[in-house]
């Protein structure tokens, strides 16, 4: 009986034995990376194994019949396959396909920086951007420590890889702003007309950008106000140069922001050696209400209106004049409001509705001569935005842009009156596909109608990017752009062409261990731009559209916040090559206001032990070129190269009183923009001029901020550092 029991035995085991599958196989990536603790497995057993350093794994079932192998692996799209059990051996080689994530996937940044937005590749913050050492408490003054722009200290504008500041536009949470800077005097810096702080995040786009922004040649800056206040709060700013008030209320849905200010610059000129003379130094005073409201579960409702008044008389020589200087008197109005929805329509569907109008008046008054310019816009756009698929969304929406501009001008008994009113159309739509989270493309493009012109304009744009490794990415971006000539062009002849630049943007960027470097090639070519063909300029005829030009360059960027401890700085450089033949440019020239060699040098660094928060910046433009009519070369001539060392310290006098105090051009270099000459010759044929400097070498400001909270440790430290 033993015997039997043990011959059963063994031929039950022998079977078990025979019917075994061996299953087996190796798992890769795309690129042939072999996968190591991949997991691969029999649906619905717990017959399994993980694969080795090599990715290959083996494992044995005693199970018959179908069955789905698996093999899965994080991050990864998981592989199934339908495996028949019948005792043998299966060997089964996969690949595995990275999975799609948007949150970590990769995006374009060819020609942008961006901050503000965590899903983005971040390169500098909104604080970066906005409170650098020597901005002055500018954005615009701030920007011009980023690669692809150009100091041109006696415009005081944004001036982009080889563009004119008016080739510029700015926007505030999705609108148009018409007259984004302070008026100021012929050859003196202008400031931008915003306070820095009413806004969270920025992107600053140098080229390349998307459908959804037009009447933009060179670039475009995106600013995106506050959201949600945390508490009520009253901020208290005591400068050198003014005084400060703003005041939040807050409410379960939305809160109220109300500021006053003063600025005098009288207490500072009269320390500070200034280089021309001041009857009346400049002054300033504003007001702002900023509204915002929580509709439903996702709308945010903005609203934002701002109303000021300053102005100044300054002694200066204009051309015609001689060399005798004459009064310039300034006083300038400007009223703007801005408005904006955004939140979801459905599960899918996201609308953001925006609108803005501006009131700007100019008077002035030099000599003989009294002026009033008066600039008006309306803007409206709608964007809708639908996610088709997790790989592929789409963008579209439309504009309407109303500006009237007015100019008139009493030269002694003569009466010249000026104006026009342009109304502009436009939509545009846009795709972002993306094929894997490595590589995405936009594909757009935008169409745009003037009446006053009578001239329709299509704008194509494609941008890519590739990401090599998860730190590490390639992009390229291209697309025509058209812009509208100049205002003072438009109020004498309505026969003209959009202007039209085509870009071209290649770019690496890689950021690993809070180090980020970014190198950037680009490419402009200019078509239809403006030339003067007489001196007539009110006559029709002395306008065409035959002006070129080109630019071409190469930018740097490096930023390090890891190697030195609580220090941080960043170096960026940019090179310019670019010529245009426009306006009224005898030959192809280099413009004034094109530098070849661009450099600054940001560091920021906090002393715990002295609760202070230091900052430095280094600024410095090669030589630019200008004109001078008593020369046979026309731009022939060279300013001095641009230098200028700033410096700021912040102190923490208590956790919500903060010391500060700020002087741009330290080391007092003298600093030169060329040089204005008359129109007319003297006795002996020479048209005389004088040099075009600063208002001051040097600029100081020591300020005191105090912010009152109920909790008590809140402080406008975000404001200085």
């Amino acid at each position: 009986m033993k015997r039997a029991i043990l011959f059963i035995s063994l031929c039950f085991l022998g079977l078990t034995t025979f019917s075994q599958t061996i299953i087996s196989g190796k798992v890769t990536q795309i690129n042939g990376e072999p996968m190591p603790g991949t997991n691969a497995f029999l649906s619905g057993t717990y017959d399994g194994g993980s694969a080795n350093k090599n990715g290959e794994f083996k494992f044995k079932t005693t199970k018959t019949g179908e069955y789905i192998l698996k093999v899965e692996f994080v991050g990864y799209e998981s592989f199934s396959r339908k495996v028949e059990l019948k005792g043998d051996s299966i060997r089964v080689n996969v690949q595995l396909k990275e999975a799609f994530n948007q949150l970590n996937a990769v995006t374009i940044t060819a020609g942008t920086f961006e901050a503000g937005d965590k899903r983005q590749a971040v390169t500098i913050t909104p604080l970066d951007m906005m409170t650098t050492a020597g901005a002055a408490g500018d954005v615009y003054g701030a920007l011009q420590s980023l690669p692809g722009t150009t100091t041109v200290g006696e415009s005081g504008r944004l001036f982009v890889k080889g563009g004119e500041s008016e080739e510029s536009q700015t926007y505030i949470d999705g609108s148009l702003v018409t007259v984004p800077y302070q008026s100021s005097a012929p050859n003196m810096g202008a400031r931008g007309r915003f306070n820095p702080f009413m806004f969270k995040g920025t992107v600053f786009s140098t080229g390349g950008y998307s459908a959804e922004y037009g009447q933009a040649l060179s670039s475009v800056l995106l600013l995106n106000t506050n959201d949600m206040p945390a508490e009520d709060q009253i901020d208290l700013s005591f400068l050198s140069i003014g005084l400060e008030f703003a005041g939040t209320k807050k409410w379960n849905n939305g809160a109220v922001t109300g500021t006053l200010s003063y600025h005098n610059l009288a207490p500072y000129m009269n320390l500070a050696p200034q280089n021309y003379n001041w009857s009346r130094a400049p002054e300033s005073t504003s007001a702002a209400i900023s509204f915002r409201q929580k509709t439903g579960k996702t709308g945010l409702f903005k609203f934002y209106s701002s109303f000021d008044n300053d102005g100044f008389t300054v002694q200066q020589i204009h051309p015609g004049s001689g060399v005798i200087p004459v009064d310039y008197k300034l006083a300038n109005g400007n009223q703007f409001m801005n408005v904006s929805w955004n939140g979801n329509l459905g599960e899918k569907w996201t609308m953001n509705a925006s609108g803005s109008f501006t009131n700007n008046q100019d008077d002035i008054h030099f000599e003989q001569t009294k002026g009033a310019k008066n600039i008006q816009g309306i803007f409206l756009k709608n964007v809708f935005s639908y996610p088709i698929s997790e790989r592929f969304s789409l963008k579209f929406g439309g504009e309407f842009v109303r500006k009237a501009y007015s100019q008139n001008a009493q030269i002694q008994n003569e009466i010249h009156d000026n104006n026009f009113a342009n109304q502009s159309f436009s939509g545009f739509t846009e795709a972002q596909i993306y094929a894997s989270s490595k590589f995405v493309t936009r594909v757009g493009g935008r169409v745009e109608y003037s009446d006053y012109l009578q001239r329709f304009n299509f704008s194509p744009r494609f941008s890519a990017a590739y990401k090599i490794t998860g730190k590490s990415q390639f992009s390229l971006a291209y697309g025509w752009f058209y812009q509208n000539p100049l205002d003072d062009y438009l109020l004498y002849t309505n026969q003209l062409k959009p202007e039209r630049a085509d870009h071209y943007t290649f770019s690496f960027q890689s950021s690993a261990n809070s180090r980020t470097i970014r190198a950037e090639l680009f490419y402009k070519e200019y078509k239809d731009l403006v030339k003067l063909n007489g001196n007539q300029f009110y006559l029709p005829s002395s306008y065409n559209n035959s002006g070129t030009g080109y630019a071409k360059g190469f930018d740097l960027f490096w930023r390090d916040k890891k190697t030195i401890q609580n220090g941080d700085y960043w170096i960026s450089y940019s090179y310019l090559d670019t010529k245009r033949n426009y306006r009224n440019f005898p030959v192809e020239a280099v413009p004034t206001f094109a530098s070849k060699h661009n450099l600054a040098v940001v560091y920021k660094h906090w002393f715990g032990g002295m609760r202070s928060y230091a900052g430095v910046n280094l600024k410095y433009s090669s030589p630019r070129v200008y004109n001078n009519p008593n020369s046979t070369v026309f731009n022939g001539e060279k300013m001095l190269p641009y230098r200028s060392l700033d410096v700021s310290w912040s102190f923490l006098y208590r956790q919500n009183i903060i010391i500060y105090g700020a002087v741009t051009n330290i080391a007092g270099t003298k600093n030169e923009f060329g040089r204005s000459y008359g129109i007319t010759p003297d006795e002996s044929g020479i048209y005389p001029g004088t040099a075009i400097q600063p208002s001051s070498n040097r600029f100081f400001v020591l300020a005191c901020f105090i912010t009152l909270t109920r909790k008590g440790n809140a402080n406008q430290m975000e404001k200085i550092e």
